[in-house]
């Protein structure tokens, strides 16, 4: 009796800061002869946290990389950061990230200006679409995850390969904080002037690597 097939990896994608579950379409169309399964952090309605069975590769985009660093669903096979890091709040061993007293106004304003600050964090990323009614609670949350989170320790213990898509004109995780925070532990790919949202304006790029990556993580699948 032939060998049975390998199982398809599900393709588990997490999104960042300020945006939500939609971010993916572009992405997930161009990978749609994948299984996928899509998590949603509830900034704009309610939260998602999808649990794949058997195989996955989790895609992670700016925070959601950062999430996935710490908490990898099991039976990963590998994990995607895109425009993603292992650290964005500056210390002392990493003057490379953002300061805290920037990320400590933007908790400030967020209180009281809700969607002026997710407006003006969305346009710098290079987003002027439209938003639902942002929730206060979940967007608090993840800005201080954001501020306080190191996940350098987990990146050194990460059982899976790790690749990395980064802009080499990203101004949210420019690319000193991409190279500091993974080092030598990620195979890192740039994007000549791609900025943070490469799963929407570099959607065929960002595929055609996450192919390649599962070609070597999933042969055969």
């Amino acid at each position: 009796m032939p060998a049975a097939a390998p199982s398809r990896p599900t393709l588990l994608f997490v999104h960042g800061w300020a945006f939500d579950a939609a971010f993916w379409a572009p992405l997930a169309a161009a990978l749609a002869d994948w299984p996928q399964a899509v998590a949603d952090a509830g900034y704009f309605g309610p939260a998602a946290d999808p649990a794949p069975a058997g195989p996955v590769l989790a895609i992670g985009h700016s925070l959601g990389a950062l999430r996935l660093l710490g908490d990898a669903p099991p039976a990963c096979l590998g994990l995607v950061a895109i425009n993603g890091f292992a650290r964005f709040g500056a210390a002392a061993d990493f003057p490379e990230g953002v300061a805290a007293r920037m990320l400590d106004r933007m908790l400030n304003r967020l209180a009281t200006q809700t969607e002026t600050v997710l407006r003006d964090f969305r346009q710098r990323c290079g987003d002027a679409t439209a938003f639902g009614a942002p929730r206060l609670e979940p967007l608090a949350r993840d800005l201080r995850l954001l501020r306080d989170a190191d996940l350098r320790p987990a990146l050194a213990k990460l059982p899976a390969p790790l690749l990395a898509l980064a802009g080499a004109q990203d101004p949210i995780s420019p690319p000193a904080m991409t190279a500091a925070g993974f080092g030598d532990l990620a195979d890192i790919h740039w994007r000549e002037g791609g900025g943070h949202l490469l799963p929407v304006t570099d959607t065929d790029w960002c595929a055609g690597h996450i192919r390649d990556f599962l070609a070597r993580v999933a042969p055969g699948a």
